[in-house]
């Protein structure tokens, strides 16, 4: 096992190796975001004096911006008294943190004026997410939350806030979440804004994410695990993760239409002799 430097073995990361990461602005204080941190991601922030952090979904490191642009350059870091937080004092390239669009992830405060607390969103969208990332890194966004969690410590997002890990509980729960989403504000999420920007704008995330997928599939099969296991595993983990994203969005399209993902797993179960019902069955 490697021996860790001083300082870095002084941090009490948790029985996975990570610690919770808070970033704060340097000037107003205002916290951003959080992520985690593992060994590795902590030393290369010290190192790099930018934040760098690790991606639960992903397994892997992430540099923030990455994607979008919008890095963090690292001012000061802290560490609590159970030495089992960090807090990072940067400057927000862009002046947006959260995937959405926002200054802050903490863009939701809870309104105790009425009889119920309810959630109100408070902070504008600053810039469209569409237009923040790239093709190929747009639907990363919004289903890898882990990135940039804010109120939720489930390894998903505000799209999929909910969606425990069970495979058969993800599809209902996820055709709940995209149902419910119709009704929202086209500032509260990634798939609210699909639907606010109509059909064509779904049709043509699905047509992106199948290209990426493609993309993804002719990159594996050049990859030879004998020669660079690394790479081949990064390269199988890169299509399912193309994969997934050509399944969401063909889910928010047949949401669209208020086609439920059960119909196709009748039409799956038809096709091979065996209906949707006893395939959940069966499950």
């Amino acid at each position: 096992m490697m021996t860790l430097p001083t300082w870095l073995a002084a941090v009490n990361f948790n029985a996975d190796g990570l610690i919770p990461a808070i970033a704060q602005d340097h000037e107003s204080g205002r916290i951003l975001m959080m992520a985690w941190m593992n060994a590795e991601a902590l030393q290369l922030t010290a190192q790099t004096q930018t934040a760098v952090y690790f991606s639960r979904s992903r397994a892997k490191l992430w540099h923030k911006g990455e994607s979008s642009g919008h890095t963090q350059t690292v001012h000061d870091i802290r560490l609590d008294c159970d030495a089992d937080v960090i807090v990072l004092s940067v400057t927000q390239a862009g002046g947006i943190a959260c995937h959405t669009g926002r200054e802050s992830c903490f863009y939701q405060r809870l309104d105790l004026s009425g009889q119920t607390p309810e959630w109100q969103t408070v902070d504008k969208v600053l810039k469209d997410p569409t237009d923040i990332y790239t093709s190929n890194k747009s639907s990363h966004t919004h289903l890898q939350a882990d990135d940039t969690t804010a109120n939720n410590t489930a390894d998903t997002d505000s799209d999929t806030t909910h969606i425990q890990t069970n495979n058969y509980s993800v599809l209902q729960q996820l055709d709940q979440v995209l149902a419910e989403r119709k009704q929202a504000d086209s500032d509260s999420s990634y798939v609210a804004s699909l639907y606010a920007k109509g059909l064509n704008k779904i049709l043509e995330k699905v047509g992106e994410e199948s290209v990426e997928s493609i993309i993804a599939a002719k990159d594996f099969a050049n990859c030879d695990e004998s020669k660079d296991k690394a790479q081949y595993d990064e390269a199988r983990h890169e299509l399912i993760y193309e994969v997934a994203d050509v399944w969401f969005h063909t889910l928010v399209g047949l949401a669209w239409f208020d086609i439920e993902s059960d119909a196709v797993l009748n039409e799956l179960g038809r096709r091979f002799g065996l209906s949707g019902i006893d395939e959940k069955a069966a499950r």
